[in-house]
């Protein structure tokens, strides 16, 4: 424990840094400030400090976030008395941080306090220091982030220097070819010299001139195939060793979510004491490995999700009990990887989202119109959405855990900024489970570039369902929007086709071209979907993202930036925000203007398409007759080559996998990876159903993302009925 207390320390020690230097900064120029991103840091740092046991940042910070809420909710701007105070509470701040740090004992708050809280004058800062002061070692060159630090183990670290020197040497051998190239070209200037003496002289076909000119001409053809043989093989080893290195970096780069949300669950628990909430916590999958920086990005939203939960999910003891729910109440949160990405899904079992009161919260804050007599209910998902609004708050009072309806917000602008989304849904069969979604590593992303005018946008390949090429003649005008009728998830949608340009420039729409072909790409957010029309799908490529410092490039819309092959920059954006975009703008058209298919309940959709890979034609017939006799329609595959071309050829929408492991050509984990490795299958459940029941087995297959892992030997038809009803 002393370890993480000092692991969690380093944590906060950079991200309060972090947080408090951006905040000076904005104070620079108080009019520019934008009140929100002071808020959400102050919050991010109050949460931070909760964490990590430090009452008196978190109670600063908790003052510094009541005076930004008053100033927010006058709709003023930051005046000079206020720019002071804010002050105040960060030097309070950082004296505390540096008192832990140095293992001091931290001074009195009390009077920093005071003066947040309005009893008293604000003390006078401490003065700045003498520009011949000595910066103090640790706090390195202004504006330069503190070093961090990783623990890395050394059979990783010895896989890494064998793959640098791999590399070396196949680049070494790679440069040996430029001296046969300077070689072969001294060649070629010869045999130019000698024709051109034959050419002078005139001689004949057996003329010694000739024959030494065909004799060079010959050599220079072989060994110009050599070369080219060479080459090719010298930069297939190239490509192979860099993969290779690419592969140790990136698992060095990725750490166990144990190491930095690990000690949440204790927090949790200290929360509901704090509370007299009596609490059952149940962490699951922290064994799962991510880049380091995105699992600190996600602790604080984490932290405000535990939170919210407890304070959210609290209901009487009675009400519990007439609910049939345990006397505590259950808090959780699952971690899993899948497809490429980091899902986290922190849940509870108390009443769950109230839909009512976000909406009226969203209709008092001009979000959406309130609804007329007669006007039927808005869809749970739209209404959900808006729990993540600023402001949007279901709570009557506000209190540490929660009440100003910032929190949601702050969770959802860091998970745009990381590439990825968040959604608030009602847990089975009751409570509330809000669920991250973030890629696993922040820098390599897999990007579908696309050509919109004259520029080049890209969008992560997960937040793109499909990819499809329209025809004007296909759209139709659904109220004043260009719509298309597509097949997806078993059922025809008319989703609405925007351009990309209107989109991003708020353009007006213009009437689509009959004549014309357009590219367009599926996205989706929830149960809404929408169809970006494009100039072109230029490539989809593995690429480095970086974070823009720069958000004035379509801010809220932009993940980063990335640099194609020839250093040609390519702005990033978020699928999410991009839909998110669109709702907003279309929330005050009616649901029919959308151009939106209401979401259908489950009890009405069609039956489910189960998709059974086995190579054995009698487990084949026995799980066809029991998936049949359940009513689900199956489809059949002698293995995993076939199943995978089955779910590629988009002839079927499929449901579900249930896949033995032993298969000829593609076995089942190969078949589980291929398919959680493609964007538009990774969403699809798989269920490994073998004799294989070492348990190496079944981790490995858990591991690779694997929805359930049932064993034959124990084979039970109604466990294969349970677990395929689990995970539809």
């Amino acid at each position: 424990m002393p370890e993480l207390r000092a692991q969690l320390l380093a944590a906060f020690e950079v991200e309060h840094r972090d947080h408090v230097e951006a905040v000076r900064r904005a104070l620079t120029h108080p009019a520019e400030a934008d009140l929100r991103e002071i808020f959400r840091r102050v919050h991010s740092l109050k949460g931070a400090a909760r964490a990590v046991d430090l009452a008196a940042i978190e109670d600063l910070a908790h003052r510094l976030e009541e005076r930004l809420a008053e100033v927010m909710e006058a709709g003023a701007g930051l005046s000079a008395q206020m720019v002071d105070l804010i002050h105040v509470g960060l030097d309070a701040i950082e004296a505390q941080a540096a008192a832990e740090r140095q293992g001091q004992p931290p001074p009195d708050p009390t009077a920093a306090i005071q003066a947040l809280a309005g009893r008293a004058a604000a003390p006078e800062a401490a003065p700045a220091a003498p520009a011949s002061a000595p910066v103090p070692a640790e706090a390195g060159p202004p504006g330069e982030k503190a070093p961090e630090y990783v623990r890395v183990d050394a059979e990783l670290g010895l896989r890494l220097s064998e793959a640098m020197h791999q590399l070396s040497a196949d680049l070494l051998a790679e440069e040996a070819l430029v001296e046969v190239v300077q070689r072969l070209q001294r060649d070629g200037r010869t045999l130019e010299r000698l024709w051109g003496e034959v050419r002078v002289r005139g001689a004949g076909r057996e003329g010694p001139h000739v024959q030494a000119f065909e004799a060079g001409l010959r050599s220079l053809t072989r060994e110009l195939s050599a070369l080219a043989q060479r080459h090719a093989r010298a930069s297939w080893a190239v490509g192979q060793s860099a993969a290779a290195l690419r592969s140790q970096v990136d698992e060095v780069a990725l750490t166990p979510a144990e190491n930095l949300l690990g000690d949440l669950a204790r927090m949790t628990r200290d929360i509901a004491r704090e509370q007299g909430v009596e609490v059952e916590v149940r962490f699951e999958g922290l064994e799962v490995r991510a880049e380091r920086r995105v699992l600190q990005a996600l602790r604080d939203p984490i932290i405000h999700l535990l939170r919210n939960a407890i304070s959210h999910g609290a209901e009487p003891a009675d009400v519990r009990e007439r609910a049939g729910k345990p006397s505590r109440l259950q808090v959780g949160l699952r971690a899993r990887a899948r497809g490429g990405r980091l899902e986290v899904r922190v849940f509870d079992d108390g009443p769950g989202p109230d839909l009512a009161k976000i909406e009226a919260a969203a209709v008092a804050r001009h979000l959406m119109p309130p609804r007329r007599r007669g006007d039927p209910p808005r869809a749970a998902d739209e209404i959900l959405a808006l729990a993540f609004e600023p402001g949007v708050s279901v709570t009557a009072s506000v209190d540490r855990i929660s009440g100003r309806g910032m929190g949601l917000s702050a969770v959802n602008q860091t998970l745009l900024a990381l590439g990825g989304s968040v959604r608030l849904t009602h847990r089975d069969p009751v409570g509330a489970e809000v669920i991250l979604s973030a890629p696993l590593s922040a820098a390599r992303q897999t990007l579908v570039i696309l050509r919109a005018g004259d520029a080049l946008f890209a969008l992560p390949s997960f937040g793109v369902r499909s990819l499809l090429r329209l025809s004007g003649a296909d759209l139709e005008i659904v109220e004043g929007v260009p719509s298309a009728r597509i097949q997806t998830d078993g059922s025809d949608i008319v989703t609405p086709v925007l351009p990309l340009r209107a989109l991003l420039d708020d353009l007006p729409l213009a009437p689509p071209d009959p004549a014309a072909a357009i590219p367009a790409a599926l996205l989706v957010r929830g149960d809404r979907r929408l169809l970006v029309a494009v100039d072109a799908v230029e490539d989809v490529r593995e690429l480095t993202v970086q974070s823009l410092q720069d958000s004035r490039a379509y801010p809220g819309l932009s993940a980063g930036a990335a640099l194609l092959d020839d250093d040609q920059p390519v702005l990033v954006l978020s699928a999410e925000a991009l839909v998110e975009r669109w709702l907003r703008n279309a929330r005050r058209l009616s649901a029919s203007a959308l151009g939106l298919a209401p979401p259908q309940a489950s009890e009405s959709r069609s039956a489910r398409t189960i998709l059974v890979a086995d190579d054995s034609i009698t487990t084949r017939t026995l799980e066809k007759s029991i998936l049949e006799a359940q009513g689900y329609r199956v489809v059949l595959a002698v293995d995993g080559v076939d199943a995978l071309n089955t779910l590629r050829s988009g002839g079927v929408v499929i449901d579900a996998v249930v896949a033995d492991i032993e298969m000829p050509r593609m076995d089942g984990f190969s078949l589980l990876q291929a398919i959680k490795a493609d964007a538009g299958l990774a969403e699809l459940p798989v269920i490994l159903m073998t004799s294989r029941d070492d348990p190496q087995d079944v981790r490995r297959g858990l591991d690779l993302g694997a929805e359930a892992y049932i064993t034959k030997q124990k084979f039970d038809q109604r466990e294969l009925l349970a677990t395929i009803s689990r995970v539809l």
